[in-house]
């Protein structure tokens, strides 16, 4: 007679596995935010007012939310036509009213940093700047887009 064969446990599988597989690192690419400062070469041209915009978007007269549309609408052209400045016109800040309260900003204006921060384009955006006042000054920016990939 023979001695009987030893009993093996077969091998876990994935599915019968008790603790987790240690997950991939993914390495983590920083988002790419808007410079503050542009190389000199953008900077003479917007300083002086010699940088025409490719494209322009008026937003002022509109809602919060209409603007918040439209501003991306034209982000999504602006990318689709690779269009490199895009001025967006939000209307001048109301001007000093007799409570001296000139630190006020218009509704559009105020929200439109977060709007941009928060795009889904955001990592496009190169540099945001306040327009010449040919192009609107305090009631304008322009946007500075990346170039494609």
């Amino acid at each position: 007679m023979r001695p009987p064969l030893p009993v093996v446990a077969p091998a876990p599988t994935p599915e019968t596995r008790l603790t987790p597989q240690p997950a991939k690192a993914v390495p983590i690419t920083p988002a790419r935010t808007p410079a503050a400062v542009l190389d000199t070469g953008w900077e003479k041209r917007i300083r002086s007012g010699n940088i025409a915009p490719d494209m322009s978007i008026d937003l002022h007269g509109h809602n919060l939310a209409g603007a918040h549309v439209r501003l991306n609408q034209a982000l999504a052209a602006a990318i689709a036509r690779d269009v490199r400045v895009l001025l967006v016109v939000t209307g001048k800040p109301p001007k000093a009213s007799s409570h001296g309260d000139s630190s006020r900003r218009g509704a559009i204006r105020g929200e439109i940093g977060h709007w941009l921060e928060t795009s889904p384009y955001a990592d496009r955006i190169a540099s945001v700047r306040i327009a010449h006042p040919r192009h609107g000054g305090d009631g304008a920016i322009y946007l500075i887009l990346r170039r494609k990939k």
